[in-house]
């Protein structure tokens, strides 16, 4: 039944010989005022599956952000979190700047729109003559028009507590580990494990 909904659903979307609303939607950065729901989907939806409710889209979810202020504001409102806490909650600073996978990137009030994939680096962020330093592993960096920064990474911790010999060491054993991999999974796993010490030793050395 679900299976058969969700096909006659995909056609009553797309179908019809023009774009559906919920194709020609353009992309934004700001939420609506109050949480809706996809009036579309929803109807479409009872159209082939009248007895069960529609599920819930992601719009029924999502929190509303405020909208895009019409002058850049004097600072930069920044959210940090990881999988099992947040480090920053809607915290005011100057600036941040990202390990962008396209090099280092400063983010300061009224950045532009921006979605950015997340190296292993060094997060710094500045608030008056203070900075904070965290080394991250990867995630994403969603800058939005208003302002707002969310950085989603899968794990950091503060810099000033990484052990530098530890770094050392886990750097010589990937890299012997590189050299006497046999397989490309090994290789593809050492490799990701020297680029990583590599990045810490870089953070301990900058």
């Amino acid at each position: 039944m679900y299976r058969q909904a969700s096909r006659l659903l995909t056609r009553a979307l797309s179908g019809g010989g023009h774009r559906s609303t919920a194709s020609s939607r353009s992309f934004s950065t700001d939420l609506p005022a109050a949480p809706s729901e996809d009036t579309a989907f929803v109807e479409a939806w009872r159209k082939v599956a009248p007895n069960i409710d529609p599920p819930k889209t992601p719009l029924a979810f999502m929190k509303p952000r405020p909208p895009t202020p019409s002058s850049i504001p004097s600072k930069l409102t920044v959210n940090f979190v990881l999988p099992y806490q947040s480090e920053i909650s809607n915290k005011e600073v100057d600036m941040v700047i990202v390990p962008a996978t396209t090099g280092q990137m400063g983010v300061l009030p009224g950045h532009v729109a921006t979605i950015a994939e997340l190296k292993p680096g060094v997060l710094s962020v500045h608030e008056g003559n203070e900075v904070t330093k965290y080394f991250v592993s990867s995630g994403f960096a969603f800058v939005h028009a208003n302002s707002v920064t969310d950085i989603v990474a899968v794990e950091a911790v503060p810099v000033d507590r990484i052990d530098p010999s530890l770094v050392q060491k886990g750097l010589a054993d990937f890299t012997q580990k590189l050299n006497s991999a046999t397989t490309d999974l090994e290789k593809a796993e050492a490799q990701i494990g020297v680029d990583v010490h590599s990045a810490l030793n870089a953070a301990l050395s900058g």
